[in-house]
């Protein structure tokens, strides 16, 4: 099921997305290949602290984020991995690590991984562990409005 929140967001920009059903699935890796997408184009979402405040990270499947690099992306502050404790309650329409890389919907920062705009479309979860979103990445920037960073390496 696609978040309520989402849902609502994307039909009253009169946004174009197809939502992809998959079977279960918990890992980015997993969704990507359920959804017939590459990790290159599957924006996973990771969850971070910035200075001690919730920022979201969407940056393709086949990576893994590089604090360090990230935090000198960013100016200098201290950014760490965020614990599933600490970011559960902040998204009550999605199940927990299913939430769809648009920070503003929730009350925060959202960045993406430069990586993800040289693809035309991308696929994210859409809030539940059997559902995503494909969707152009142009309408994905112009809708969750990121800041793009360069900060991610291969895993």
């Amino acid at each position: 099921m696609l978040s309520p929140r989402l849902h609502q967001f994307l039909d009253e920009r009169h946004a174009p997305y197809a939502t992809l059903a998959h079977h279960r699935t918990v890992t980015a890796h997993d969704t990507a290949t359920a959804t017939h997408v590459g990790e290159q184009r599957f924006a996973k979402t990771v969850m971070l602290k910035i200075d001690g405040a919730m920022a979201m990270l969407a940056m393709p499947a086949a990576y893994r984020v590089d604090l360090t690099r990230l935090s000198r992306a960013l100016g200098g502050p201290a950014v760490e991995l965020a614990t599933e404790d600490e970011f559960k309650g902040a998204f009550p329409d999605c199940e927990l690590g299913a939430m769809p890389p648009f920070g503003h919907l929730y009350g925060m920062p959202v960045y993406v991984d430069a990586r993800l705009s040289g693809h035309k479309d991308i696929v994210f979860n859409a809030g539940s562990h059997t559902d995503a979103v494909r969707m152009s990445y142009a309408d994905f920037e112009r809708l969750a409005e990121p800041q793009t960073l360069w900060m991610a390496h291969v895993m």
